[in-house]
């Protein structure tokens, strides 16, 4: 369970009775109404309250929702407070701008939204001078007072407002109803956070998409009553058990965000373990000298080859160490760039019955690829074919967010379909044969160390995109391992994210 289902259900269990057992001692909530009446008729003589003013409806045996024990009544919001007010500002929007100031830094009087009472007043307070304080007098705060948000997604907050050693007034462009109290608010209070109260403000509510509940529908809303006597035990045990549900709560989120971290984390681990040559055993008779002879032949039998020169790898480019029977080697050693297809608006405007699939950052997950439903789909005669995706390359967004910054997808078969956009950079094999060495790759690009190398090469563009270095990628050291042992190593990790998975779920 939860922590707000179990908030739910104590809240729940209160309203209904069933929190603290009752005492037939208790004075029945029948004679607290009448108490209320006669209050109300007083404060009508008084002046304080107008005549119309909260006149509750009779409780018809329809309207009750569900059955009470024995001492508690059903009563209307008009026949418990003695005052339900909304905030109406005086004069118009113009008199407001003339006569309420704003200030951010102390002055006569808070200014009171519904964010403050989030924040327990303590921090980023709005003020206003004596002027404006005097000018918004009918909606004076003094401490007691019920709040309730009456518009927008702010509905269903309910706040009691805290007696403070500073004068305060609601914000002119609060939207709030307020309730002035002669008896106990906190009972009235936590019926409105429990799952019937919701639900009921809920329905009284506008479907618009601001919302906005009835004030003339407010005052008859129903709930049920105890003896005055039970309400203050049912108080204090919510105050007794909802500060422990909240405890557990942090206590539930805190492990909820290490379990989502968790799997990650592991995730690193391994791919650090196996790219350190730690993560199986070594076999002494292996060496991956040979292999990096293959691949610098490669390199220099190639057409694609163009300026590309390896230069020696110091110690300190590879921060950790590596088995004596590994090499180092460079990604340009290995593989070469190409830029992904460049179009303009009007070369969209044609369309075909076989369009090619253009993919963009987007697409690009750590380690795969994806199609989406808003992918850019262009004619064939816009697309060179030596672009399409071809087996045992790489993508990667070339101009990107941070957060995607250094995702990079190995691409498993060829595709006569689908190519990548301008803004995803090919890594192009000189030996495409190599499918062991391409998945070994293929998880180093996922590593921690790779996502690390890739924001040091990368330059600001604009507000919110980052272009990585193409050449300074290609200086990117990697640690090279026999082939026999990348096999090795890639069966390791699978197994290994098999099992994570398995333990996430």
């Amino acid at each position: 369970m939860t922590a707000e289902q179990l908030r739910n259900s104590i809240l729940q269990e209160a309203i209904s009775g069933r929190l603290v057992p009752q005492d037939p001692n208790d004075e029945p909530a029948a004679m607290l109404l009448e108490k209320f009446e006669a209050r109300r008729a007083e404060l009508i003589v008084e002046k304080k309250v107008k005549l119309k003013d909260n006149v509750p409806l009779p409780i018809k045996e329809d309207d009750i929702p569900y059955e009470l024990p024995a001492g508690w009544c059903w009563c209307r919001i008009a026949q418990y407070t003695q005052k339900v007010t909304d905030f109406v500002a005086s004069g118009s929007f113009a008199s407001l701008r003339e006569n309420v100031k704003y200030y951010d830094t102390p002055n006569y009087a808070v200014l009171v939204r519904t964010k403050d009472f989030r924040a327990n007043f303590s921090k980023d307070l709005v003020y206003t001078d004596k002027h404006g304080y005097e000018f918004l007098e009918n909606s004076r705060l003094f401490g007691g007072e019920m709040i309730l948000p009456n518009i927008g997604a702010s509905i269903g907050k309910v706040f009691i407002v805290p007696t403070l050693p500073f004068r305060m007034t609601l914000a002119p462009n609060s939207v709030m109803t307020r309730f002035f109290f002669d008896y106990q608010r906190e009972w009235l209070y936590y019926f409105f956070l429990s799952p019937f109260g919701q639900e009921t403000l809920s329905s009284i509510s506008s479907a618009t998409a601001q919302g906005k509940f009835n004030k003339t529908e407010f005052k008859q809303i129903l709930f049920p009553l105890p003896p005055l006597a039970e309400q203050k035990r049912i108080v204090a045990k919510l105050e007794e058990l909802l500060p422990i549900v909240e405890q557990y709560g942090k206590a539930q989120k805190e492990l909820d965000e290490l379990n989502t971290a968790l799997p990650a984390r592991l995730r690193q681990s391994i791919l650090q373990e196996a790219i350190s040559g730690r993560l199986i055993p070594q076999d002494p008779n292996e060496t991956a000298d040979e292999l990096k002879e293959q691949l610098l032949q490669a390199v220099n039998n190639s057409p694609f080859k163009k300026k590309w020169n390896s230069e020696l790898i110091e110690d300190e480019e590879l921060p950790f160490d590596i088995p004596d029977n590994w090499r180092r080697i460079r990604l340009g050693d290995i593989v070469y760039t190409l830029t992904g297809l460049s179009y303009s608006k009007g070369d969209l405007e044609k369309k075909v019955s076989n369009p090619i699939r253009v993919l963009r950052g987007g697409n690009i997950q750590s380690g795969s690829w994806c199609t989406k439903d808003d992918d850019v789909m262009i004619a064939p005669e816009f697309v060179k074919k030596d672009i399409f995706l071809k087996k045992n390359s790489f993508i990667t967004p070339a101009v990107t967010s941070l957060e995607h910054l250094g995702k990079t997808a190995l691409i498993r078969e060829d595709h006569d379909d689908i190519v990548a956009g301008g803004f995803v950079l090919y890594l192009m094999p000189y030996d495409d044969r190599n499918d062991s060495l391409m998945e070994y790759l293929a998880y180093f690009f996922q590593s921690a160390f790779y996502n690390s190398f890739c924001k040091t090469i990368t330059n600001k563009s604009g507000q919110a995109f980052w272009n990585i270095s193409r050449e300074k990628l290609l200086k990117l050291p990697i640690p090279l391992p026999p082939l026999a042992e990348q096999q090795r190593i890639v069966a390791k990790i699978e197994e290994l994210f098999e099992q994570i998975d398995k333990i996430s779920q």
